[in-house]
């Protein structure tokens, strides 16, 4: 299926799904949480998937914890702030043109049936360097105590992990 992107970042970008929605996957790349999980749980405070919603499948939005207006960290799961802002993604090189809003962005097109080829392998590696936090959660906190480093779990979130039952 051909996709046609409009929206605020990005106006005129082409691309192919070429794998079923949520199968597929690259073996090394294994997201504890969907696209629609993730957005009903909420993350980057409600704000990442507010313009690009006609890209997505509309149940991904049923439940969402969105904020049109702006960014509002308390729909955010642990209700706290965990992200540096894009521009600083943009200076560190992190961005790929094709996802000018970042990895979210390209695991939603992932998880679509987009691939890529090395851009998914950067990314999923990316990824994987996230699980670092999953060991400074489990060294320094008590099992179940999910008001323990929330910064980290918000994190861990923004990344399909699920840091809820650590």
């Amino acid at each position: 299926m051909k996709i046609i992107v409009n929206d605020r970042m990005q106006t005129g970008y082409r691309y192919e799904r070429v794998a079923p929605p949520g199968e597929d996957f690259h073996p090394g790349f294994r997201p504890e949480l969907t696209p629609a999980q993730l957005l009903s749980l909420g993350i980057f405070g409600g704000k990442y998937m507010t313009d690009c919603r006609d890209e997505f499948p509309e149940n991904w939005f049923e439940n969402a914890r969105l904020s049109p207006q702006g960014k509002d960290i308390t729909l955010n799961y642990y209700g706290v702030g965990a992200s540096l802002p894009l521009s600083h993604w943009q200076d560190k090189g992190w961005i790929h043109p094709e996802d000018p809003r970042g990895w979210f962005q390209w695991y939603c097109r992932y998880y679509t049936g987009r691939r890529l080829g090395k851009e998914d392998l950067r990314q999923i590696g990316r990824w994987k360097a996230i699980r670092r936090h999953l060991g400074a959660i489990r060294k320094n906190c008590r099992p179940g105590d999910r008001l323990c480093r929330p910064k980290q779990r918000q994190t861990l979130l923004h990344w399909a992990y699920d840091p809820r039952d650590l």
